[in-house]
């Protein structure tokens, strides 16, 4: 992962975890979603008012993670998130999550732009896209 990529710490609960005492699979992807959403909101693209001001929404259209190591119950892991292509009506996001530096988990999310009165895909908004693609690395 670049220098440039957004970072965001994320804590690891009881309820992230399962019987085996480590975080349970599907909860990278809460965690990538967390990291997304505030990197967007670092960028003054706060998700709420995109549907209010813009009229669409984003949303995840494919998801590909990779699990190389465990983390655990009160583990303080580092959530990254950084545009890695972007195109008219979706972006790649590329992520990954750290414990003390190691490489926990690594993911690709793509997510689409839609309409959000009929959840068809649309094009993103050129103010959008142009705020992302200045902070792409």
């Amino acid at each position: 992962m670049s220098q440039g990529a957004f970072q965001w710490p994320v804590r690891v609960y009881w309820e992230d975890t399962d019987a085996g005492g480590i975080v349970f699979y599907a909860n990278y992807l809460k965690f990538f979603e967390r990291a997304r959403t505030e990197w967007l909101r670092s960028l003054g693209v706060a998700q709420r008012t995109l549907k209010e001001d813009a009229g669409g929404m984003f949303v995840v259209s494919e998801t590909s993670v990779r699990y190389l190591a465990p983390a655990r119950l009160d583990d303080e892991l580092l959530v990254t998130a950084q545009l890695q292509e972007s195109g008219r009506a979706s972006l790649i996001i590329a992520q990954e999550a750290r414990r003390d530096g190691k490489l926990l988990a690594l993911g690709t999310i793509r997510i689409g732009w839609v309409d959000a009165a009929t959840l068809r895909p649309a094009r993103i908004p050129d103010a959008i896209l142009a705020v992302l693609q200045q902070k792409k690395a």
